[in-house]
């Protein structure tokens, strides 16, 4: 296969096995460019991408950005914090107007789940998901599976458990379909009020006790309590979910066995993850911020080659 199967990215929902498999292997290609001393190809250098984010991001829109460069691609940033959409503009008509600019592409972030595929349905441009709501996340879940692959060798077969705030996260769910897919086993452990109450039937076990979890699994993604999307307390303190669903070096080390701690970020040092953790052989933390790259470049000229 050495074309995708689809014409935007707005979710791993969409995506068949040998989506994936052909994104990794031209971010492996990729890989290799940015650890050259001049990590720069020209092969976008006609397209232009606009960067729309609705929500605040400096990671993910750092690393799309970085990968775009990286492909040699004309660049608009389009922060809504200081646009017209404060002014009352539709999602639409903003997308319009910087369309009318000739924009190929279009990478989106919006608080609110389906925005993506709702832009791809009314507007003539690529549509790469960056986020929408507590939805999907679907370059954050490729990354993530990337930096397994790289890790362990393979995806397939491998135990993952998701930890934390589930509810509210959009990295849990594209991870679940992009694990699956792949072939790996996928828990996810909690307090019973941030899982979702039909999450079963995504084919995924619950585990409310974090140390079993721990013992069965390979790869544990870490993530933070995502305090900005909460209406109500879902848990007493802060303090209380550390003492309960916190990773800390004593327990890896009483495990007895190896396990690959992840994080999509921002990591709430001390809370989800100590620092010993955060920063000890155990964390491929900072391989997944590379790896985003590349993964992001990958996805981005398999897009522009169906434009």
């Amino acid at each position: 296969m050495s074309e995708l199967s689809v014409n935007h990215l707005l979710g791993i929902k969409y995506l068949k096995a040998e989506d994936i498999d052909l994104i990794f292997k031209t971010a492996d290609h990729f890989k290799e460019v940015i650890n050259r001393p001049i990590k720069k190809v020209p092969s976008l250098r006609d397209i232009t991408i606009a960067n729309l984010f609705f929500e605040n991001s400096t990671r993910t829109r750092l690393s799309f950005e970085l990968a775009e460069k990286r492909l040699s691609a004309d660049i608009v940033n389009f922060s809504a914090a200081s646009s017209s959409v404060k002014k009352g503009e539709t999602l639409i008509d903003t997308v319009n107007n910087i369309l009318s600019m000739k924009v190929d592409m279009v990478v989106m972030r919006h608080p609110n789940p389906g925005a993506a595929v709702f832009l791809s349905q009314h507007v003539d441009a690529k549509i790469i998901n960056a986020g929408d709501g507590a939805h999907e996340h679907p370059t954050q879940a490729l990354l993530d599976s990337y930096s397994i692959r790289e890790k362990l060798g393979d995806v397939k077969g491998k135990k993952v458990v998701i930890v934390g705030d589930i509810l509210h996260s959009r990295v849990a769910l594209s991870n679940i379909f992009a694990l699956q897919l792949q072939g790996a086993e996928v828990k996810v452990c909690g307090p019973k009020t941030l899982i979702p109450k039909h999450i079963e039937e995504l084919g995924v076990e619950v585990e409310t006790n974090l140390i079993k979890a721990l013992e069965w699994c390979d790869v544990a993604n870490m993530l933070r309590v995502q305090n900005e999307r909460m209406d109500m307390t879902y848990f007493p303190s802060t303090r209380e979910y550390t003492q309960q669903y916190g990773v800390n070096k004593k327990i890896l080390d009483q495990l007895g066995k190896e396990i690959v701690i992840m994080h999509p970020g921002p990591i709430n040092r001390g809370v989800e993850i100590t620092s010993d953790v955060a920063d000890s052989k155990n964390a491929i933390i900072l391989d997944q911020v590379e790896n985003g790259v590349a993964i992001r470049m990958a996805v981005i000229y398999l897009l522009a080659s169906k434009i």
